[in-house]
């Protein structure tokens, strides 16, 4: 641990508050008890959220203040990168798992151990609080593998070291409007991406006299009307064999795989043309245009029986719409296929490079994401979990959440590139290129992966 500059004044007054009177204590001892402020920004949750986080932290370190800020998501970014062009805050940030290789060199990777002052009593007659140090190992490789959801591996190591850890990991799931399933008279909620699916949303879409969309079976087919529908079509590509890039960053989701080199087949282009037909007028499945309101507010509304989304909007529709009668289910699988395939979508906690305390800014997320602790967060915050101990828990006792819960064993998601909102552009640009027939299928998809090519380099 790098070795802190303390003051004579400043060492006094840690040594009066936490009781050791005017012992003489080593000099490690007295770095390892010097006071230190984590700066810690994240998006979304509130410091009630981790209160008891931090306060069972810091019963444990006295000396160590948790400085938590909350930004909003649309200034986020920016402020992370101004602060560390100025070389101030925070120390901890929370990383959206498809910027990681983008933040790569200005994050901290967790070192092989962290070494802390505990406060412990000690004596029988007089008892009284001292600091004990002790090296805490981190976890290896296998460890991160065998405790978290399989995706985590996939995002959070880069060249053999472990650069964050998440709190919870979230995926795509299908919302319903039951009322709407009742009043079609359809009693089973689809499970497959076939041809039973797409007769329920010609029986859940009910047209104008001018063939205007009044009420949409999926928000499936648009680009920016529909929340997260690059998520949604990567989904799609993915499941159907199709790969959206290879390990050395080259795009790969318009290419046909070795695997179907003998019959030719596209899945990326199958997979997109299933996707947009959805909002071409002529298809029997036509239930979408651009002119339609976000599926988010549709849904709401009442006039959109299926959408596909994450769980951070459970508590949106409860809160808009507390009389929407709704259920969550999976998110539809390829049938016949022997391997569930889900997109997932989350955050990892990380450490700046630029931090001045790395030792416990790790040493906190540690704590933080360790199970006995994450679990009151996720609680707190009703959100899936990212530890595949906890997935059993949260089925029985949240079975709305554990929906979410049980697709994060097979959840993945890919590398978007150094500039992920250029990337999203790009494929919603192709998606409503299709969608209008200025470009056809094929020369879309390939137009579509050479520009964002340019966003991975």
């Amino acid at each position: 641990m790098k070795i802190k500059f303390l003051s004579i004044l400043i060492l006094f007054s840690v040594i009066l508050v936490s009781g050791f009177g005017c012992k003489r204590l080593d000099k490690s001892t007295q770095e390892a008890i010097t006071p230190v402020t984590i700066e810690y920004w994240r998006v979304f949750d509130g410091t009630d959220d981790f209160s008891d986080i931090i306060a069972k932290y810091k019963s444990m370190h006295p000396h160590i203040t948790i400085k938590y800020k909350k930004l909003r998501y649309d200034e986020y970014e920016e402020a992370i990168l101004n602060a560390l062009a100025e070389d101030r805050g925070p120390d901890i940030l929370s990383i959206q798992s498809s910027w990681m290789k983008k933040y790569q060199s200005k994050l901290s990777p967790m070192p092989a151990e962290t070494t802390m002052a505990f406060m412990v009593t000690k004596g029988t007659i007089k008892k009284e609080q001292v600091p004990d140090i002790r090296v805490n190992k981190s976890l290896t490789l296998k460890q991160l593998q065998d405790s978290f959801v399989d995706v985590v591996y996939d995002d959070a190591v880069i060249d053999g070291k472990i650069y964050g850890l998440p709190l919870s990991v979230d995926t795509l799931a299908l919302y319903y409007n039951r009322d709407l399933f009742n009043n079609a008279g359809i009693t089973e909620i689809p499970q497959y991406w076939n041809r039973d699916f797409q007769q329920n949303v010609k029986k859940l879409t009910r047209h104008d006299n001018r063939f205007g969309i009044i009420q949409s079976g999926v928000a499936l087919g648009g680009g920016e009307n529909v929340e997260r529908s690059v998520d949604i079509l990567s989904a799609l590509i993915m499941q159907n064999g199709g790969q959206m890039q290879s390990s050395s960053g080259q795009i790969l989701f318009n290419t046909v795989p070795a695997n179907y080199k003998n019959n030719n087949y596209n899945p990326g282009m199958e997979a997109l043309r299933f996707y947009t037909d959805f909002a071409k007028p002529a298809k029997e499945v036509y239930c979408w245009s651009d002119e339609l309101n976000s599926s988010l507010d549709m849904f709401i509304s009442g006039n959109l029986a299926m959408m596909l989304s994450y769980s951070y909007n459970l508590p949106v529709i409860k809160s808009r719409a507390p009389q929407l009668n709704f259920s969550v289910t999976n998110f539809p699988q390829i049938e016949g296929s022997t391997v569930s395939f889900n997109f997932a979508n989350y955050w990892l906690e990380t450490v700046s490079s630029k931090s001045k305390n790395k030792n416990e800014a790790w040493d906190f997320i540690k704590f933080m994401t360790a199970e006995a602790q994450v679990k009151s967060y996720l609680d707190k915050t009703k959100k899936p979990t990212a530890l595949k101990s906890l997935v059993n828990y949260q089925k029985e006792k949240y079975p709305e959440l554990g929906i979410f819960a049980d697709q994060v064993l097979t959840s993945h998601t890919w590398y978007k590139g150094k500039n992920p909102i250029a990337m999203e552009e790009i494929m919603i640009e192709m998606i409503e290129s299709v969608n209008n027939g200025s470009i056809d299928i094929q020369a879309a998809i390939n137009l579509a992966a050479s520009k964002v090519q340019q966003t991975v380099k």
